[in-house]
């Protein structure tokens, strides 16, 4: 699919898937367990990007104020809410990065699925033609386009038409093939995992086989829809929040649907597994740091507490400790004030009490006759 750094990638995932495989036996038990195994493997990556997510949520109520106090002034806005992230230390980026990790598992895993000849069994190209060669000697006709390039899932045909003429020819005497070579038996659960689900809608028949192939992108859908609700709670988000949500949450499960019909059942099958497994891992990690974060703000709360009741003490035995020194201080008396002559009775003249002035002469309005 990707050329030579392709094989380099998948390299990895094909080792792991091949020996799963090799233990259970089962085609479709070796697809689950290997979700599982990347649902681990992402654990310790998603455990700092949930507690951001966490605590993103627990900030709704905050943010809402921010956008409420700053509604005409967006500069203002992202300023302040970028330094509560950074007092709460908040990576935004966290959580949308290590989201997409699945994504680039899809792949690699799809070429896997698409090509198991080549990257599950890990046999070479020329190999691979001398066994499409011995098996169109016993009856197969390989897929092929317009152009005369094999088809998309022509190996998967080439490797169910191997194992069901597994006794009719010596497989392993090819060379380049070998023990390399394996019987895959593509049936789970009495559905083919090899197929794709939009065949059985053009050949349709009232059995088991059928149904089940299209219920696979189905329950594919319908996990992926329930998966957005699960991780949304987990991580606490407001309703206002999943509610803005709510056009990415119908848009994936409807690319899971059209992606698990057009593409074989195992990638569908891979599809309902890491689901599941995802949805049970987020739940997990969502109740252990929502705990872990409210201990932690009851103890922040309780630290602000206890710095505000010593800030209290400490004024309280300020004052106190004023009021002392205070009263240790020798106090001043006053001396009583010396009572003069009343200036209403040193300024009268007559019945007029402040009509002498400051220079006053008795002589002034004298009338020399």
């Amino acid at each position: 699919m990707f050329g030579a750094f392709g094989k380099i990638v998948s390299l990895p995932f094909a080792a792991v898937l091949r020996g799963l495989y090799a233990v259970t036996g089962s085609y479709g038990a070796s697809i689950i367990l290997f979700s599982l195994v990347v649902t681990l493997i992402m654990v310790p990556l998603q455990m700092k990007s949930k507690r951001s997510m966490i605590r993103m949520g627990m900030m709704s109520s905050k943010q809402a104020e921010l956008q409420k106090q700053y509604a005409n002034n967006q500069q203002k806005y992202q300023e302040e809410l970028a330094k509560l992230y950074q007092e709460e230390g908040i990576n935004p980026m966290g959580g949308c990065l290590w989201s997409l990790v699945p994504m680039f598992i899809l792949v690699p895993l799809y070429s896997i699925i698409r090509q198991p000849i080549v990257y599950f069994m890990g046999i070479s190209e020329a190999a691979c033609d001398a066994l499409r060669k011995a098996a169109e000697g016993l009856g197969y006709a390989a897929e092929t386009m317009s152009n005369g390039a094999f088809g998309a899932y022509e190996q998967i045909d080439l490797a169910n038409f191997i194992s069901q003429n597994w006794d009719r020819y010596d497989w392993s005497g090819i060379e380049g093939v070998g023990s390399k070579l394996l019987h895959m038996q593509f049936d789970f659960l009495g559905v083919d995992l090899s197929l794709q689900p939009q065949a059985a809608i053009k050949n349709f028949a009232p059995e088991w086989a059928m149904i089940g192939l299209i219920l696979i992108p189905v329950l594919a859908a319908a996990l992926n829809y329930v998966q957005t609700i699960v991780i949304s709670r987990s991580n606490g988000q407001s309703q206002e929040q999943q509610a803005s949500m709510k056009m990415i949450n119908i848009m994936m499960p409807l690319m899971s649907i059209w992606f698990c019909f057009v593409m074989p059942a195992g990638l569908g099958l891979y599809w309902i597994a890491n689901s599941l497994w995802l949805m049970i891992r987020e739940y997990l990690l969502g109740r252990f740091y929502t705990k872990k974060i409210n201990a932690e703000e009851e103890e922040r709360a309780a630290k602000r507490e206890a710095a505000r009741k010593l800030r209290m003490e400490e004024a309280k035995k300020k004052a106190q400790e004023q009021r002392e020194t205070e009263s240790k201080k020798p106090r001043r008396v006053q001396q009583p004030k010396q009572s003069g002559p009343s200036t209403t009775e040193a300024g009268r003249v007559d019945n007029r009490p402040y009509a002498r002035g400051r220079s006053y002469r008795a002589d002034r309005y004298d009338t020399e006759e």
